[in-house]
């Protein structure tokens, strides 16, 4: 974790605590199914970011599709927003908020990582099941396993970092490795999710897809001359920049365009996933390649059109990767509350433990208590796999995996080895 982040988290800990004992509400009572008059639900994501634009939006849709089409066991369902702002301690008052002042049965969302490890736990203080649909540190899944009486009221219905890295290791290796792609440099900001994904590819980009890393390059947040990045792995000669990138995304991408780097940008770029990242980088992206959850015109399931389609009628413009989770996690906690037959936080959490469901996403279930990964999202065949995507003219064209994939377009100033 940014040790930043580490400081903040215990500050607002501190604080928070010694408020919630001072007024004795610590934990929060569940409310009970049948008396209430709704099903509240707290929504908490940056609000001012693409992705965060994208978890209200995706969670207001699901509610109204949900409340059309009679609600949960009748009871329509009524959404409460917090804005984080990429922040863990504005994080942490969002989710005592949803608990105590609220009264919420559930949260969803956030896509920092270090805002939804210092939330969690809080959900296990104030027995509020967690739905995390944007962030990917495999830590905050990991916690669960260690300590499940402590955590296990937090899921994640998107893949973590381990199992992103491992779908571009898959894409590189049955599409560019056999065009003469064969060594690789690692891009990624300074943050808790992008460790496990370089440590990911360092470990088997070679035994799987056999491309060399040449280099890793781990920078600021705040970084904005990427110019001298950009001379290092050039002098690399590698031809794949393999990206890490949430917080940033714009800036690297337009140097990149700009500067024409001999290298093919293939990996995570989270900004790269909205239908606005065309405009706003006026084109540069083109050529760009990134995995996400789901895109236009990957039909993962036979939900992923509908939504996506929905969200553009409604919304005027596509979801980015956190819309299309959150609509699934609205749907998972109405599946939950009507085979518990209750809000109760601890038969919540049994209800999800037994999800087996399709979203948007593809076929969504949960690893069990004794996987690594205790409540995130099953990866592999005949499940959620993800999608890698490119830009090409204007467009998100999926080029991963084969069931969806389209040809891949490599622009001309990106060289591979012979």
């Amino acid at each position: 974790m940014n040790p930043i982040y580490d400081k903040n988290y215990a500050k607002a800990t501190r604080a928070t605590l010694r408020g919630l004992l001072a007024v004795g509400c610590l934990v929060a009572a569940p409310m009970a199914l049948a008396a209430a008059s709704t099903i509240n639900i707290g929504v908490t994501a940056p609000q001012e970011t693409l992705e965060g634009k994208s978890i209200v939006n995706g969670a207001k849709l699901a509610a109204d599709h949900i409340n059309a089409a009679g609600g949960i066991d009748g009871k329509q369902i009524k959404l409460f927003f917090y804005d984080d702002h990429k922040s863990a301690s504005d994080g942490v008052r969002a989710m005592q908020r949803a608990a105590n002042r609220d009264h919420t049965v559930a949260m969803v969302g956030t896509f920092i990582s270090e805002v939804a490890l210092s939330m969690e736990p809080w959900s296990a203080r104030l027995k509020l099941p967690f739905i995390v649909t944007g962030a990917a540190s495999p830590k905050i899944t990991q916690r669960i396993h260690d300590n499940y009486s402590q955590y296990k009221y937090v899921f994640r219905d998107k893949l973590n970092s381990h199992f992103m890295a491992e779908s571009v290791i898959d894409f590189i290796q049955t599409t560019l490795a056999p065009k003469g792609f064969k060594s690789a440099a690692i891009m990624s900001e300074d943050s808790a999710w992008t460790i496990p994904l370089g440590n990911t590819w360092k470990q088997n980009l070679k035994s799987k897809a056999g491309v060399n890393v040449v280099k890793e390059i781990r920078y600021s947040p705040d970084t904005n001359d990427f110019g001298p990045i950009f001379s290092k792995i050039e002098g690399t000669g590698a031809h794949l920049i393999l990206t890490g990138w949430a917080h940033t995304g714009l800036r690297p991408t337009i140097q990149w365009s700009q500067r024409q780097v001999p290298a093919l940008l293939v990996g995570v770029n989270a900004q790269a996933g909205s239908s606005s990242f065309w405009q706003q980088s006026n084109g540069a992206t083109q050529g760009v390649i990134s995995q996400s959850s789901a895109v236009p015109g990957a039909a993962l399931s036979d939900k992923t059109e509908p939504f996506t389609k929905a969200y553009h009628a409604k919304y005027n413009n596509y979801p980015g990767y956190t819309g299309y989770t959150t609509y699934d996690a609205i749907y998972l906690l109405k599946n939950a509350i009507e085979k518990a037959k209750s809000a109760n936080a601890d038969k919540l959490v049994s209800a999800l433990e037994t999800t087996d469901a399709t979203g948007t996403i593809g076929h969504i279930k949960f690893y069990g208590k004794q996987d690594k990964y205790t409540h995130d999202l099953q990866f592999g065949p005949g499940l959620a796999t993800g999608v890698l995507f490119q830009w090409q003219d204007g467009k998100q064209v999926p080029v991963w995996p084969a069931s969806v994939a389209k040809p891949v377009e490599i622009p001309s100033y990106a060289k591979a080895g012979s």
